[in-house]
């Protein structure tokens, strides 16, 4: 590919609004087979991107006829009030999928909170017993946002087996399950993973060598077209607010990845909006379907 020609956009708008399609016709024969799905979002202070993701996730919700039960608790929420409630929707036969939205305020112990949520009511993947079932290849519930990255992936054509993949960010939320998830023996996985993070020793000589990058971690712009070779397939988990005074707003939301200078040189990119961000909602909304038809 020439330097100058610029890569294929993959849009996780559109790819997004076909899974939704799918999921509409599922939580119909669901409902018909047992009983509507049910996803209760708990929100705690009111930080401001957090109440524009969960106001997103109870629209999507709307629109594919889920259930969607609200639970909007203030900033001044004991631990042991949130844990009540956790308790209390494990319980609710209603309820199939539990998300506790994060961040939570700093006196909340998160991964207690984490660990409080039934597995099986687990639709963001992140207890214990669903992690250990990834990393064992079970059936489990996997993190949304990993999911959507392979998701992305395969639905553009872009099989990642045989591949080599880089993964940019060692999180718990998005660096081990991505890279967990790309191991797997099973779609979207048989690849060769190499994880870097802060602490990597020429970390510029490893990502050059990546088919496809999966860049998560959390610093705008900060893949440059010299960190990858000609043709990379870039994912961009990255979701950065930094100053534009060109906006009203007086701000931008930009990725982890440079993508005015990397799109030149990949042979696909993800956008920052519009990219990874849709794609984690409709994986959510794809758990907890699967959640409703789990459960007796």
């Amino acid at each position: 590919m020439s330097p100058n020609r610029t890569a294929k956009i993959i849009s996780g708008k559109e790819l997004s609004a076909e899974i939704r399609a799918e999921l509409k016709v599922d939580v119909s024969a669901v409902a018909k087979a047992k009983r509507t799905p049910g996803l209760a979002v708990v929100l705690v202070g009111e930080d401001p991107a957090s109440q524009v993701y969960v106001k997103s996730k109870r629209r999507i919700c709307g629109e594919l006829g889920i259930n969607s039960y609200a639970h909007d608790l203030p900033v001044t929420c004991t631990e042991r009030r949130l844990l009540n409630l956790i308790a209390k929707l494990n319980d609710d036969p209603k309820v199939h999928g539990i998300l506790v939205q994060m961040p939570l305020p700093e006196h909340i112990d998160e991964q207690k909170v984490l660990n409080a949520v039934d597995p099986a009511k687990d639709v963001d993947g992140f207890h214990p017993l669903n992690v250990g079932k990834l990393l064992n290849g079970e059936e489990g519930f996997v993190p949304c946002t990993p999911a959507g990255c392979i998701e992305m992936l395969l639905r553009s054509g872009y099989d990642p087996a045989g591949k080599h993949v880089v993964v940019l960010g060692r999180s718990n939320i998005v660096g081990k399950p991505v890279a967990a998830l790309l191991m797997q023996k099973a779609p979207g996985g048989n690849a060769t993973v190499t994880v870097c993070h802060s602490r990597t020793k020429n970390l510029s000589a490893i990502t050059k060598q990546a088919d496809i990058l999966i860049a998560a971690i959390g610093i705008p712009e900060f893949v440059k077209s010299r960190m990858v070779k000609e043709g990379v397939i870039v994912i961009d988990v990255g979701i950065n607010r930094i100053p534009d005074k060109t906006r009203k707003s007086g701000s931008r939301l930009v990725g982890d990845v440079d993508f005015e200078s990397v799109s030149k040189k990949a042979k696909a990119i993800t956008p920052v909006p519009g990219g990874v961000g849709p794609m984690t909602i409709a994986m959510l909304m794809k758990n907890t379907v699967e959640a409703a038809r789990r459960s007796n």
